[in-house]
């Protein structure tokens, strides 16, 4: 009975070998010239039970086995393989493509490397026109396999490595991932398949799980704008597809906002997450959820203070505009947010602001726009005197939309008095031309609006201006009196 009771142990301890050979994640031998270890890669499936790991917890994925150069051979095609066979082969090719090679040096490895990138397109070919439903154990060490190559540690930026100030992102050469030529076809075996057909959300949701689409999204920091266009595309579908990420994704996305607005101000991806976003708020069902209007509030509008706002404010602007057209309550909390992140220095971003308030006007009802004209025809009067021509111009160019223009007409005896004094300044001492010429047109409008109402703020005005000449003859008067004293006090002295 003993000796029964060996052999049993013996031979499930044999399958057990068998079944890590076949699925190619043996223990990892000798490192070979120009190929990466990949024994760190941690992923997460909450499908796993026994020995591959219980629900729930972190499974750390050991590495294929690292073989001498020349030892990986390139497989028959899966096409000239029963079908019966090919499932196992498919498992096989899988295997291979776990491989990641040195591609800092082109002369390291160009066999191994051509194989593998062959192997991935047949890979994709296979997902994308497959004679069915892929087996769960196929699809759990392929998505294993995708996460070896993608998830991997990004390069500091520029200012991170040498430990200087940080510059403008602008002024910065984009690093571009040495990797992409297997990369590039991961992440196209990845998309096919999310949006495969034959890709079942129920089974699929096991291992593109949580955790899975957190480090997804840790890769939008990626430098290489090629590697976030193909992020952007694979998390829209997969939010799409797996509605059961949904809040977690829109979640995901707003706790990264949430570090760049307030701790690292510094964020490759923000662009192209609010593209994401722009086309999420757009399937929005009315009436918004009180969740999606804290978005807008606590991180959209937030948005706006970081210094380097130009890399993403037309998505930022589109997001916004897309809030005040599905519910145009919202119209006065943005026109306030925008005021409360008004740039006072920087004339680009001001530009941009006056940009994004005329989108968010033209979809502001009258009783909205009178809850915020005051403070928001006050900032346009700073604007409209602005010694930077284009800050002053792009104010003036509010006045050739017809909606702000009908909103302005209603509430013309609040919003004249407000700027009248800006005109009139611009109209006596502004520099440029072209300034010049769009107040008088704006000066004109106004007239024809009220002629009673213009004559009284000009009355106004002009009486303002000279008590604000008297006042200031005074004051030069009593300094005057002032150093006659102290001159006499000083000869007194002597």
């Amino acid at each position: 009975m003993f000796h029964k009771i060996i052999k049993r142990g013996q031979k499930k301890g044999s399958k057990s070998e068998d079944k890590d050979s076949t699925f190619g994640y043996a223990p990892p031998g000798n490192r070979s010239s120009g190929v990466v270890s990949t024994s760190n890669v941690v992923v997460n499936h909450a499908s796993r039970v026994g020995p591959r790991g219980s629900a729930g917890t972190n499974s750390t994925l050991a590495a294929p086995p690292m073989v001498a150069a020349g030892a990986i051979e390139s497989l028959p095609l899966l096409k000239d393989v029963p079908i019966s066979e090919r499932q196992a082969l498919f498992l096989r090719k899988v295997r291979i493509c776990c491989y990641q090679f040195d591609f800092t040096d082109n002369l390291k490895s160009v066999r191994e490397k051509e194989i593998k990138r062959q192997t991935l397109l047949e890979l994709v070919d296979y997902i994308q026109s497959g004679p069915g439903k892929i087996h769960e154990n196929v699809q759990e060490d392929m998505v294993r396999m995708i996460s070896i190559n993608v998830f991997r540690c990004l390069p500091p930026s520029a200012h991170e490595n040498s430990g200087m100030e940080a510059t403008d992102p602008d002024e910065e050469e984009p690093y571009l991932e040495p990797t992409w030529p297997h990369l590039q076809i991961v992440y196209e075996l990845l998309l096919r398949f999310v949006v495969s057909q034959d890709t079942d959300t129920k089974v699929a949701k096991r291992y593109i799980d949580h955790s899975f689409v957190l480090k997804l999204l840790d890769m939008f920091d990626s430098e290489d704008p090629r590697e976030r266009e193909y992020l952007k595309t694979v998390l829209h579908r997969i939010y799409g597809k797996f509605m059961v990420h949904r809040p977690f994704i829109r979640k995901a996305i707003n706790n990264i906002f949430y570090r760049f607005i307030y701790e690292t101000g510094r964020h490759a991806g923000i662009g192209e997450l609010l593209e994401i976003l722009g086309s999420i708020i757009n399937g929005f069902a009315l009436p918004m959820k009180e969740e999606h209007k804290l978005f807008l509030i606590r991180a959209l509008i937030p948005l706006h203070k970081p210094k380097h706002i130009g890399f993403y404010h037309q998505q930022l602007s589109y997001c916004v505009t897309q809030f005040v057209e599905k519910d145009y309550k919202l119209a006065d909390t943005v026109i306030r947010g925008l005021l409360k992140y008004w740039p006072v220095t920087n004339c680009p971003k001001q530009v941009l602001f006056l940009g994004e308030l005329e989108e968010v006007l033209e979809g502001t009802h009258s009783a909205e726009f009178q809850h915020c004209m005051v403070p928001l025809f006050r900032q346009i009067a700073r604007c409209l005197n602005s010694p930077h021509f284009q800050v002053a111009e792009r104010a003036l160019f509010l006045w050739n939309n017809e909606h702000i223009v009908s909103l302005i007409a209603e509430n013309r005896n609040t919003v004249l008095p407000t700027i009248f004094e800006a005109l009139e300044k611009n109209l006596q001492s502004h520099w440029n031309q072209a300034v010049h010429g769009l107040t008088i047109n704006v000066r004109k409008m106004f007239l024809e609006m009220d002629v009673e109402l213009f004559e009284e703020c000009e009355r106004q005005y002009e009486e303002n201006q000279a008590r604000a000449k008297e006042l200031k003859e005074h004051r030069e008067l009593t300094w005057k009196r002032l150093a006659q004293v102290a001159g006499e006090d000083d000869l007194i002295t002597v």
